[in-house]
């Protein structure tokens, strides 16, 4: 009857038996959160404290219940509560972790609903519930430490890296123990081992005294000791008498062929787990661009410097093969596997998908520590002056992924990779609209497949060996064609083209250009005839044909990569040929050439190009030729370009463009090869409507992203002169050397009399109208001399394609004069069995340049992935909201709740390339 007598009030007040009603209390009552700053010196054994680890039944309750506007105002009014927070919710995960009771039974909420009722309300304790709310607690209130002035403020020393001493150990004792932080551990020791020999040995006067870790330390070694805990992240079969911490790989691929089986519970215990750490490591977005190689953060150096080897290896591989495990486990659950295949399932099944979840932060993760190069965690130089490996004592993740090995390994890996590709690729060529999500960590996935095959050379290789290679490069360029008109995405965008450029740099990977596409998988908005390097070579037109110029910087990137791709060009057919012949022609155009100093770089690439098909397969390409041929008078013209005479044909253009009733006919338009110069025309009026500048956004550009204006004649004002990039790091070697060496000299003297003259006269450009149009036609400010313009078109390398021109274009004249009925098809065969040995210098050695990595690359790369991160942790929960991230810049919109995707992507991050230009955004500066 007791029982009975009690269920009339709590019926009364449902709420309160779901632990509503004292959440709400938690936000408005002067015992919740307020307290924390309205209270001065909160006892750390005070009853208030317990709230923060039993109230909350879920992530989303901590964050929506305290707010980083309550932690500001803590910090200011009562500092030391932080403290004490801190202390107390890290002394009770601690405490709890290593409990017997720890991890409880899962039991059903009926059963607990029922007892409670049986025992007057009261409920059991739930360890694995505290254990969780404290994770959720820590992840709430660091990012608000974190972002504190000065790397790492004093605050932040104070409370989480500073180490206690036992027993009253001494001041010169206890700064030898910090040289943990130091990065040149050697040399410490060595410098501690002298130390100890010209002193000597203290008599012992007192107890033996011990310095004790951290809390940063220790909150580091939990969280590993959590991802590994039996009935908590493992199933409990796993815990062998009483240790219930079982360094076992999570799931069967990389290091395991055993899978202990994943079950929801765990997976989200995990992500829980993973979502702190991830915070942790997150302490680098409160680091300025400038500080970021130089002020590393101390989590990460010592997460990946100061874990055993054990762990290491432990958590690379669980992460590994959970993330390359996640094209399987869609189809390993009955949902996945029937209801996850069906159109629409995302908008039928709602809630959050805990194995989506798990896979995303695993991507994360890995990609942090895997690409965390600052401070001593760099890469240490190897016999290769354009490369350097990692080492143990540097970045232990890096390392051991340098040091896999096997074949079965990395055949886990490529089918993974391929896997959340081709989900991706179908999420793409989906027919019905909507019908399908993308995958939300596909962005992950490249960047991880870009790092295996930066440091693992036997996978590069591995993978350079089988087909699968070339549907790699296929996706990723659709990929690029999909995403290349979303500002959003232009980020991401750079990152696929200097992937395609590493590629193109491989040996065995230009052997396979002449494998055709399958096209099973792609777009067929974007499927070509032909083999892989016509597929390269339109997709590379589209993209640049199509971009109006607002991808500039990525522009020398992709052209490279044909570059290097050319001395295997083999059987390109008409459409391929007339693109590259397009490419030149546009590049070629004086409006463009003139507009940007960088812009010259982009033609000596295509000459190379040309250059390279000249010298080891002309008679395999017929129909590029011919076109080179058809082409003759803009090589001719680039041999006497100058300043000058560049103007006229900029002033000639314009005038012809803003007199449309007028049919005057260019100079240009006469020849047989006209249209790549209409083509240009058209893109270069969409470049100077938009006024995107290659200057604006070069690789260099690592601190902010800004609305271009519309008038690209605007100059930057004179304090951001330093802020103004240059596209060296694209290069590898420097554009400058590229430009003027490596090039073939030893052309006969009787061939040279088939050529003509080289030159670049310096006429007369002071007339009113030259300066102005030559200040006119340069963007952000740059006026072209003819200075400039004779140090690269003395350096262009137009003999071969010179050479080939005085020897073949009296054959094909005859041919058309001899073959009237069917010249072109003559021209072609006789092509197709030319020889100009006899005519060109040998071919020089093959010398690809291949992306080096400098502090500027290294710096956007490392925005680019925390960018990503950012912006997928705004929602549900907005773990880094409202905080001074200082890495990028962060722009918001007000858009309606209905279109939620929208205002993720519109929140930037400035190396990413976000440039929104809604003049609803506005734009909040981070430092």
């Amino acid at each position: 009857m007791s029982v009975l007598s009690k269920l009339p009030q709590k019926l009364s007040s449902p709420f309160a038996l779901l632990g509503d009603e004292a959440k709400l209390a938690f936000r408005s009552q002067p015992s919740g959160i307020s307290k924390l700053a309205s209270t001065r010196h909160i006892a750390e054994n005070d009853t208030y404290w317990d709230q923060y680890t039993v109230l909350f039944d879920s992530a989303s309750d901590v964050f929506s219940l305290i707010s980083p506007q309550d932690i500001r105002r803590a910090l200011v009014e009562a500092p030391e509560n932080i403290v004490t927070l801190i202390r107390v919710i890290t002394s009770r995960l601690f405490n709890l972790v290593s409990d017997h009771t720890f991890p409880s039974a899962p039991t059903k909420y009926v059963t607990s609903f029922a007892t409670s009722l049986m025992n007057g309300g009261a409920t059991e304790r739930n360890t694995t519930k505290e254990v969780l709310n404290c994770l959720r607690v820590l992840q709430r209130v660091l990012p608000v430490i974190f972002e504190l002035e000065s790397e790492p403020s004093v605050f932040e020393r104070e409370v989480l890296w500073k180490r206690d001493v036992v027993e009253g150990q001494d001041h010169h004792e206890q700064t030898e123990q910090t040289p943990q932080f130091v990065i040149e551990d050697e040399d410490d020791d060595n410098d501690h081992d002298g130390a100890s020999a010209a002193s000597p040995s203290p008599q012992p006067t007192s107890k033996p005294t011990t310095t004790l870790p951290s809390i940063a330390e220790r909150l580091l070694s939990c969280l590993v000791d959590l991802l590994f805990c039996c009935g908590f992240t493992l199933p409990a079969k796993l815990q062998v008498d009483h240790y219930k911490i079982n360094y076992v790989i999570w799931e069967k691929g990389v290091g395991s062929t055993a899978d202990v089986g994943p079950t929801q519970a765990y997976d989200t215990n995990k992500t829980e787990v993973l979502r702190l750490l991830l915070v942790l490591l997150s302490r680098q977005i409160y680091t300025p661009p400038s500080s970021l190689l130089t002020a590393p953060s101390l989590y990460t150096l010592h997460f990946v410097q100061k874990s055993q080897r054990r762990d290491v290896l432990t958590i690379l591989c669980s992460l590994l093969n959970t993330a390359m495990n996640a094209s399987q486990s869609s189809s390993t659950t009955v949902i996945g596997g029937v209801a996850g295949r069906l159109p629409y399932n995302h908008l039928v099944f709602k809630g959050e998908d805990s194995r989506a979840n798990l896979v995303s932060v695993c991507f994360q993760v890995l990609c942090v520590v895997l690409d965390f190069q600052s401070g001593g965690a760099r890469d240490v130089p190897t016999g290769d002056p354009q490369a350097n490996a990692p080492a143990l004592k540097t970045n232990a993740f890096r390392h051991f992924l340098a040091k896999v090995h096997r074949t079965g390994d990395f055949a886990f890996i490529v089918d993974g990779v391929l896997g959340i590709i081709e989900e991706q690729m179908a999420y793409i060529n989906n027919m019905l609209p909507g019908s399908r999500r993308s995958v939300p960590y596909f962005v992950d996935t490249i960047i991880l497949f870009w790092k295996m095959i930066e440091l693992n050379k036997k996978f590069r290789s591995y993978l350079l060996e089988q087909e699968k290679s070339m549907d790699i490069l296929a996706y990723l360029l659709c990929q690029f064609l999909e995403v290349k008109d979303k500002p959003e995405q232009h980020g991401f965008c750079r990152a696929l083209s200097y992937i395609v450029q590493t590629l193109s740099a491989e040996h065995a990977f230009g052997l396979r250009l002449t494998f055709p596409i399958k096209s099973a998988h792609i777009p067929a908005k974007w499927n070509v005839n032909g083999a892989t390097a016509d597929f390269m070579i339109n997709a590379v037109y589209h993209i640049i044909a199509t971009t109006s110029g607002s991808m500039n910087a990525m522009y020398p990137a992709l052209i490279i990569a044909l570059s290097n791709f050319a001395p295997y060009f083999k059987s390109l057919n008409v459409n391929s040929a007339t693109r590259l012949l397009q490419l030149f022609s546009s590049f070629a155009n004086p409006k463009f050439l003139l507009a940007d100093e960088g812009h010259p770089r982009l033609l000596f690439f295509m000459l190379e190009i040309f250059n390279s098909v000249i010298a080891y397969h002309p008679s395999d390409n017929p129909n590029l030729i011919y076109a080179l041929l058809r082409a003759h008078r803009t090589f001719e013209d680039l041999g006497t370009f100058t300043l000058a005479r560049g103007l006229r044909d900029v002033r000639r253009i314009e005038e012809q463009t803003n007199a449309p009733d007028t049919k005057g006919k260019s100079r240009a338009a006469e020849e047989e090869y006209d249209q790549p110069h209409q083509e240009k025309q058209r893109l270069l009026e969409r470049e100077n409507a938009l006024g995107i500048s290659s200057r604006e956004q070069s690789a260099d550009n690592l601190t902010e992203v800004r609305v271009i204006p519309r008038d690209h004649h605007q100059q930057e004002p004179a304090g951001h002169a330093e802020e103004i990039p240059s596209t060296q790091p694209l290069m590898s070697p420097s554009i400058d050397q590229a430009m003027f060496s490596g090039l073939p000299t030893a052309v006969s003297e009787k061939a040279r009399g088939k050529m003509p003259e080289r030159r670049s006269t310096s006429l007369d450009t002071d007339s009113s109208l030259d300066r102005a149009t030559a200040t006119a036609v340069g963007w952000n400010g740059f006026v072209p001399t003819q200075e400039w313009v004779t140090s690269w078109q003395q350096g262009l390398p137009l003999d071969s394609v010179m050479l080939v021109i005085s020897e073949l274009m009296p054959k094909l004249q005859e041919f058309q004069v001899s073959h009237k009925s069917n010249p072109t098809g003559a021209i072609l065969d006789y092509l197709g069995h030319i020889s100009l040995k006899h005519i060109l210098p040998t071919p020089p050695p093959l010398n690809p340049r291949r992306f080096i990595w400098s502090e500027s690359s290294l710096v956007w790369l490392s925005s680019l992935i925390w960018g990503e991160i950012y912006v997928r942790g705004m929602t549900p929960l907005g773990i880094w909201n409202s905080t001074s991230v200082r890495l990028f810049y962060v722009k918001h919109a007000q858009i309606p709740q209905r279109q939620l995707t929208d205002t993720v992507s519109s929140v930037v991050g400035g190396l990413l390339g976000r440039g929104a230009t809604e003049p609803s955004q506005v734009s909040r500066q981070r430092s």
